[in-house]
C-alpha cells in the first residue's frame, strides 16, 4: 500500500511538471518586459506628487495623453504632497490591475510596501523624474541630468553676476559678491544632485573669496526647503535678510533650485526694499520654466530658470511603458549614476537648458512650449 502511494505521488508530480512545461512553452519570453500575453489596452497607473506646481500638472497631462494615444487606459492621480495619500493611490492602482506604474514620488523612500506589492503582482515600475529609493523593485528611471541642472543653475548665477561670460569663460570681475543658497526637499533624491552640482561649480569662487555666503549656511541640510514650498523659502529668505543683511550689507545673488521657491524669495527681497533702480534685485535662479517665473524673467526680476521639456520626459516614460508591455527591453543611456541605495537603476536622461531674458523666445516660444500670449 505504501509503495503504491509513493508511485502515485511521483506520477502526480511528473504530470504537474509536464503541464507547467507546456504552459511555459505557450508564453512568449520577455527581456525586461512585464507579464507576457496580450497587454493591448492595458491599464497604466500614473502617480504624480502635487498640483501645486504647474510643472507636475503638465507632466501628468502629457503622460496621460501620450498613453491614451497609444491605446492604453490610464489611472492618473495626484498625491497633494501627502505621502500616505500617494501610497494609497499606488496601492489602488495595483488592486485595479495596472500592468505598469509610472511614479513621480513625494517621498522617494516611502513607497517600499507598494513597490514590493507591485513586484509580487508582476507589475513593472518606472520612476519618473524623482528617483524611488531604498527598494530593489524599481525597474527604470527617466529624468534629466540632475547634477547638470545644478551646474547650469550655478553657472547662470555666475553669468548674472558678471563673473563668467555667455560662453562660460571667467571675466576680469573680482567681486566680492554676497550670495545665499537654497536647496530642495530632502525627501526628494534630486535635491542632492541639484545642490551638489551647483556647489561644486561655485566652490572655487567661494574658496578664493570672490563669493561669500554671509549667513554661513552652505550645507544641504541648512539650505533644504521641505516639499519645495514657496512660503517656506520666502520665510527663510526674510530670516536671512534680517540676520545677515540688515546692517547695510547688500545681497547680490541667490541660488534657488525651483521657480516656485524663486517667486517666494523674490517676494521677500521686494519686501526688504530690493527691486528699485538704486537697489536692484539680486540675481535669482530657478528651475522648471513655470509660466509665472518666465514672466518674471521677462520683467527683469528673476534672472534665469532651467527648462526641462516635460513633453520629452512624458514621451520617454510612455515609450518605456510600451516596451515593457510588449516584452521589449527599454532603451537607457545611463547605467551608473542613479543608485537608489539598493541598486543602480537603469536610466534614460535628457539634458536641461538654461533660459534667460535673452533666449526665452527661441527656447520656449519657438518650440511651442508656450505661446507669446501665454507670457503676457
Amino acid at each position: 500500500m505504501m509503495k503504491r502511494r509513493i508511485i502515485t505521488g511521483v506520477a502526480a508530480v511528473g504530470i504537474a511538471f509536464s503541464l507547467a512545461a507546456c504552459s511555459a512553452g505557450g508564453r512568449a519570453s520577455t527581456e525586461g518586459g512585464t507579464s507576457s500575453g496580450d497587454n493591448k489596452g492595458a491599464l497604466v497607473g500614473v502617480a504624480m506628487p502635487t498640483k501645486v506646481s504647474e510643472r507636475w500638472i503638465k507632466d501628468g497631462d502629457a503622460v496621460k495623453s501620450d498613453l491614451e494615444k497609444a491605446g492604453y487606459k490610464v489611472d492618473l492621480e495626484y498625491g497633494d504632497n501627502k505621502v500616505q495619500q500617494q501610497a494609497q493611490q499606488v496601492s489602488n492602482m495595483i488592486t485595479k490591475g495596472a500592468k505598469v506604474l509610472i511614479i513621480a514620488s513625494i517621498d522617494g523612500g516611502a513607497l517600499s510596501d507598494q513597490l514590493d506589492a507591485a513586484a509580487k503582482a508582476g507589475i513593472k515600475v518606472i520612476s519618473y523624474d524623482r528617483l524611488l529609493t531604498g527598494n530593489k523593485n524599481v525597474d527604470y528611471y527617466v529624468s534629466f541630468d540632475n547634477y547638470k541642472v545644478g551646474v547650469d543653475q550655478a553657472t547662470s548665477l555666475l553669468t548674472g553676476l558678471g563673473l563668467v561670460d555667455a560662453d562660460g569663460k571667467k571675466t576680469d570681475k573680482k567681486g566680492p559678491f554676497n550670495i545665499e543658497v537654497f536647496a530642495g526637499s530632502l525627501d526628494d533624491n534630486n535635491a542632492g544632485f541639484f545642490f551638489n552640482g551647483a556647489m561644486d561649480t561655485l566652490k572655487p569662487y567661494l574658496e578664493d573669496g570672490t563669493l561669500k555666503i554671509q549667513s554661513g549656511q552652505d550645507q544641504l541640510s541648512q539650505a533644504a526647503t521641505q516639499q519645495w514650498d514657496p512660503a517656506t523659502a520666502k520665510a527663510r529668505m526674510q530670516n536671512l535678510i534680517a540676520k545677515s543683511y540688515s546692517g547695510g550689507t547688500e545681497l547680490n545673488g541667490v541660488l534657488s533650485p525651483y521657480d516656485g521657491m524663486s517667486i517666494g524669495i523674490i517676494s521677500a527681497l521686494q519686501g526688504a526694499g530690493y527691486g528699485s533702480s538704486d537697489r536692484p534685485l539680486p540675481i535669482v535662479t530657478g528651475q522648471d520654466a513655470e509660466q509665472a517665473s518666465v514672466k518674471s524673467i521677462i520683467a527683469g526680476q528673476q534672472y534665469s530658470t532651467i527648462y526641462k521639456d516635460t513633453r520629452k520626459l512624458a514621451k520617454q516614460s510612455v515609450t518605456m511603458a510600451e516596451d515593457l508591455l510588449t516584452g521589449k527591453k527599454p532603451e537607457v543611456n545611463d547605467t551608473k549614476s542613479y543608485d537608489n541605495k539598493v541598486k543602480v537603476v537603469p536610466t534614460y536622461l535628457f539634458q536641461p537648458t538654461v533660459v534667460t531674458k535673452d533666449n526665452y523666445k527661441s527656447v520656449l516660444v519657438d518650440s511651442g512650449y508656450y505661446t507669446e500670449a501665454d507670457l503676457k
